[in-house]
């Protein structure tokens, strides 16, 4: 399989691997043009469906293809993706044969000419799990030229001095034979149809080419020789780290370092030597690290340089390359020949150029970087009780899917109240649409979401506004592009990527957890540890990111086997420790840093990372990721059974402090309102499965999970009532095939969000905005939300929740009662009153006077009420009242528009200088012109005709 071509995008859930099995085939006729029909026979009884999962005898072909030197990939065939194969490239199945057969003319189906060979294998609709075949490639064209020595598009690795034989044939007669090493020409044969040439005395690295000319048609065949240097030994100097180290006093210096235990030797091969090095480059190697280093020099500062390593091995593992060729593992910024063709250069101004020629990805080193120019330099962190997390797939908030549209959504954010936004993975990560858990560099920043800047840009921005920043990593496992996958591994096809071998010492061959996806790695090694470290220390240091979610904890164990799901679940000491040690280091870093694990496992395995030095000043403790997405839709759709949500509490858990990071929703599960409109409850006229009925439920949602006291999440649009399926394919069609891995279409990027349009004048999405925001704000402003929740533990559409805080005086907010009926019909709800006397509704600051603590209160369904002993801070007056009132577009280049009759609107800079103003005269169509602004965030009144205010903000592009 070229694994080049694909893009490889999991879940982290329980996989069931499938097996790659072994093809017979044949093609009719065997030898063909590029314009002829061909069709390709599978023997069915070489494949075994089942294995697959496969009914219905429903096998895909995957196909690439080469030009006429086999060495450039081209040809557009539609294939669909990798856990969706289009029906175009179904086989047909012969029941009386037993066979599949395809019929094709390959110009036609690859969309190209000028094809050399053709690639397919066979595969189930989803191959994801190894379910295909082996590689099969066909060469094009009567006229054909082998290369018997050495193989095609190998690399030799030969002893300074030793000769190197060439051998080729060729079909149709003579041609003649043209032999280049390094572009120079070397050897010629006019007229032979068996070629051979022996290179003496070989001392310097080769890349030969053999060009083979009859008639009309050439081909071109390619191999290259590689000179073991004999490795010189001197001692590293001191400081240096693996990776680039720059020099601070000399831009045109640069020393790498690279790791590479059992490796003979290594070259470094870059834009600043031709990609052809000398044994001047060729890296020494440090007696006691092992470790291999080179000093550059002749850099030009402020250019971007590009290099890879050639890492050498004499004598290497059966199925494993002598020679790969492989980026750093510790760069933080990758070019990729296979995504960065996709990436928009709106996201990306001046993303550097591939080297032409190369293969695989290639590491950018630039002396003398301008600094970005940090506003925010001391920014104190939310506390961890206060903390309410903004989940966010950069890919899917909006239509440009880049960090400039969080830039301009800030105040989006700001009103939402929210303090902390997570993002889902930004490290480089293989394709450009993906949920990001297929990392492949940890320490580089993905590129299709933006510039290193742009990042920075948001952080910094986030800062400024009181907003934290988070980071979703995964490093439980990496993905076949990872260089330390590739310089240990099984590569039986020779086309590059493989699994680890025995002698990895970063990755198991094999996972000891069974929830495995990519290559896992062995943290146990200190390697791996060293590894894991520096990325840590990278995006706390460069991107002063404030936290982690650390995905998929429970794959940290060296204990277990990966079928053994048990063990995987139990408590493991090991995974304790280790985790343990990495939570001290990014503490080590920055004492306020946010350590979360998304375990999902014991509760005593948990409490061993929530309750860790929680007694310090400042206050540690790990927080946990808090699944309690199936017991909120149950509430959500109406249903009483397993509805228990007393388990959002941290002291359900054993945790004894605020660690727990509950959430009603995560990008993980399906959505709450998908479930609402799907499966909904109904009674009478009163119908969850109505849209509207749906919406009006979820701001009790948010009052019986945001005000428990912790640290909560929410997932982007979920404040919006977003009721896409998690399982909406790219067309907008829904794909829940919930036996595959991938749930067919639940990684697929989703259609353009209606947010920005629509959402935000639909009254009934609006409004769960804006009472979710009430509520955000009450519970990071009002101390009593730090005190204790009592709840009963039990199945129940009345949802009642005490919230006190002993700590506080009867004077102030210290008793909060939540009150919800998640049941279709109006229902009589128990109380349960801390004392008698004066009580405020917390969403509106209405009183009421209670004279019987025990006094139910009739709630419509759906309806919630929060009460307190005192008002509570809203923020800002009649906050929920102003929802239907919206400025668009937002933000604005030239003009925007109110969508309601105003008679005078002012535009205020945020410093609050008035800087225009207009009068409307009621025209609800009119155009507030503001091209003459500079850019930047301002402040918009707009006066009704009794003289109410209306207050609004607007980014100027």
């Amino acid at each position: 399989m070229k694994k080049t071509l694909l893009l490889f995008f999991f879940l982290l859930s329980t996989i069931s691997f499938g097996q790659q099995q072994t093809a017979t085939y044949s093609v009719s006729p065997s030898t063909f043009e590029e314009t002829t029909s061909i069709t390709i026979t599978i023997n069915g009884s070489s494949i075994n469906e089942s294995t697959w999962g496969v009914t219905g005898n429903a096998l895909y072909m995957w196909a690439w293809a080469f030009d006429t030197n086999d060495t450039t990939q081209k040809g557009t065939p539609n294939n669909g993706t990798w856990e969706s194969s289009s029906e175009e490239s179904k086989f047909t199945y012969n029941a009386g044969t037993d066979t599949y057969t395809k019929t094709i003319t390959p110009t036609t189906y690859y969309n190209t000419t000028g094809i050399g060979k053709i690639g397919f294998l066979i595969k189930a609709k989803n191959g994801t799990g190894d379910k295909k075949s082996q590689d099969i490639l066909v060469e094009v064209g009567s006229f054909q030229v082998t290369l018997t020595s050495p193989v095609e598009n190998s690399t030799t690795i030969l002893a300074s001095g030793s000769n190197f034989n060439i051998a080729a044939t060729n079909t149709n007669g003579v041609a003649s034979y043209t032999l280049k090493a390094n572009g120079t020409i070397v050897n010629t044969n006019a007229s032979t149809a068996s070629y051979s040439y022996t290179a003496n005395n070989v001392t310097d690295n080769q890349s030969y080419e053999l060009v083979v000319v009859q008639g009309t048609v050439t081909i071109s065949k390619k191999f290259s020789v590689v000179v073991n240097p004999n490795t010189v030994l001197a001692a590293i100097p001191a400081g240096l780290v693996d990776g680039i180290n720059y020099n601070a006093s000399d831009a045109t210096k640069a020393t790498l370092v690279l790791d590479a235990p059992l490796k003979d030797f290594v070259y470094v091969a870059g834009s600043f030597n031709n990609w052809q090095p000398t044994t001047a480059y060729a890296m020494k190697k440090d007696p006691s690290s092992d470790k291999f280093w080179l000093e550059l020099t002749g850099l030009v500062s402020g250019t971007n340089n590009t290099y890879q390593y050639w890492v050498g091995e004499s004598t290497p593992l059966a199925n494993s390359p002598a020679l790969v060729k492989t980026a750093d593992p510790y760069s933080t910024l990758v070019l990729s020949p296979y995504d960065d063709s996709g990436i928009p250069a709106a996201s990306y101004p001046n993303l550097p150029a591939y080297p032409a020629g190369q293969n695989f990805e290639v590491t950018v080193l630039k002396t003398g970087q301008t600094p970005y120019n940090w506003q925010v330099t001391n920014f104190t962190k939310p506390e961890k009780d206060k903390l309410v997390v903004y989940e966010v797939l950069v890919r899917d908030f909006d239509a440009k899917k880049n960090y400039q549209t969080l830039i301009d959504r800030i105040d989006y954010f700001k009103t939402l109240k929210i303090n902390a936004i997570e993002l889902m993975p930004v490290m480089e990560f293989e394709g450009n649409e993906s949920w990001g858990y297929n990392t492949s560099f940890h320490m580089a920043l993905d590129k299709f979401y933006g510039t290193s800047d742009k990042l920075k840009e948001f952080i910094d921005l986030c800062h400024q506004n009181g907003i934290a920043v988070i980071l979703d990593v995964a490093l439980n496992h990496a993905f076949g592009r990872n260089p330390m996958v590739r310089m240990w591994m099984n590569d039986p096809d020779g086309d590059g990527f493989g699994s680890p071998t025995s002698e990895n010492p970063y990755f198991n061959t094999v996972a000891k957890h069974t929830y495995s996806v990519g290559e896992d790695f062995n943290h146990q090694s200190l390697k791996t540890q060293y590894y894991v470290e520096r990325v840590v220390k990278q995006w706390i240091q460069e991107y002063k990111i404030d936290g982690f979610r650390w995905d998929l904890t429970k794959g940290f164990t060296q204990a277990c086997t990966a079928s053994d799901e048990s063990c995987t679940n139990a408590y493991q000491q090991d995974r304790v420790d280790i985790l343990k040690k990495y939570a001290d280091y990014s503490w080590s870093l920055d004492p306020t840093h946010y350590t979360i694990f998304e375990h999902l496992g014991s509760d005593s395995e948990e409490q061993q990372w929530a309750n860790y030095r929680v007694g310090e000043t400042p206050s540690k403790g790990v927080m946990m990721w808090g699944k309690m997405t199936d017991q909120y839709n149950q509430l959500s759709m109406g249903y009483s059974s397993s509805s228990n949500i007393s388990r959002m509490m941290s002291s359900s858990r054993g945790f004894t402090a605020n660690r727990l990071m509950g959430y009603a929703e995560s990008h993980d599960e399906e959505r709450l309102m998908y479930k609402n409109v799907q499966y909904g409850n109904t009674s009478g006229t009163y119908n969850v499965k109505s849209l509207n009925t749906a919406l009006s439920r979820m701001s009790a949602i948010g009052a019986v999970s945001l005000l428990i006291p912790g640290p909560k999440m929410i997932w982007h649009f979920g404040e919006l009532g977003w009721d896409d399926s998690i399982y909406t394919c790219n067309d907008g069609t829904v794909n829940d095939n919930s036996a595959t891995i991938s749930g067919d279409c639940k990684l697929d990027t989703k259609p353009q969000p209606q947010w920005a349009e629509n959402w935000l004048g639909d009254t009934n999405r609006n409004k769960i905005y804006y009472d979710w925001a009430k509520m955000i704000n009450m519970k990071v402003t009002e101390p009593v939300f730090l005190g204790t929740a009592t709840m009963a533990s039990a199945n129940t559409l009345t949802v009642n929740i005490k919230i006190t805080n002993s700590n506080l005086a009867a004077t102030q907010l210290k008793d909060v009662l939540i009150l919800a009926n998640f049941d279709v019909s109006a229902q009589n709800v128990a109380t349960g009153f801390q004392y008698t006397g004066t009580w405020y509704n917390l969403m509106d600051n209405s009183s009421i006077n209670v004279t019987d603590v025990n006094a139910t209160v009739n709630l419509a369904p759906g309806e919630y009420r929060i009460y307190g002993n005192k008002t509570a801070n809203l923020a800002i007056p009649d906050f929920g009242k102003t929802s239907a009132v919206n400025l668009y577009p937002n933000p604005v280049s030239n003009y925007f528009t109110i969508n309601v009759a105003v008679s005078k609107v002012q535009v205020y800079s945020i410093s609050g200088q008035l800087v225009k103003s207009f009068t409307s005269n009621g025209n609800v169509d009119f155009q507030y012109n503001v091209s003459d602004l500079k850019t930047g965030l301002y402040v918009v009144k707009a006066h009704d005709e009794n003289d109410k205010i209306q207050v609004m903000k607007f980014i100027k592009k």
